[in-house]
């Protein structure tokens, strides 16, 4: 993600200011949330900035990062038929259950009325 995000600065991608503030802010609220686990941006926060950049459409985003991901997956699926065993992903959400938007704390219901 490191070098997306300074390649997105580098481009003078038009999304670049608002995703690094996003960026930020979210991992502020996680920090302050989860202050004992490590958390990172994703790889694709970052590449659907520099797909924008390039003028690839929205809806191929999701195509373009399974594609991107697909050699991950076959050498997954390969360790697994060569070791017998299943790779499994070694987190576990152990957070609150589900919730509504309007009590998760800084909720502003003008959000909603944007979407309406």
């Amino acid at each position: 993600a490191r070098t997306l995000r300074r390649t997105a600065k580098e481009l003078n991608a038009p999304r670049y200011a608002v995703a690094e503030a996003l960026e930020q802010a979210a991992l502020k609220e996680l920090r302050e949330r989860q202050p004992d686990r490590v958390l990172e941006t994703n790889v694709e926060f970052w590449a659907a900035i520099i797909l924008d950049f390039a003028e690839v459409p929205a809806p191929l985003f999701t195509s373009m990062f399974t594609a991107a991901r697909t050699a991950g997956w076959s050498a997954h699926i390969l360790e697994q038929k060569r070791t017998g065993r299943l790779i499994r992903p070694s987190a576990r959400y152990v957070g609150k259950a589900p919730r509504k938007p309007e009590d998760v704390k800084g909720w502003d219901a003008s959000v909603e009325q944007l979407h309406k």
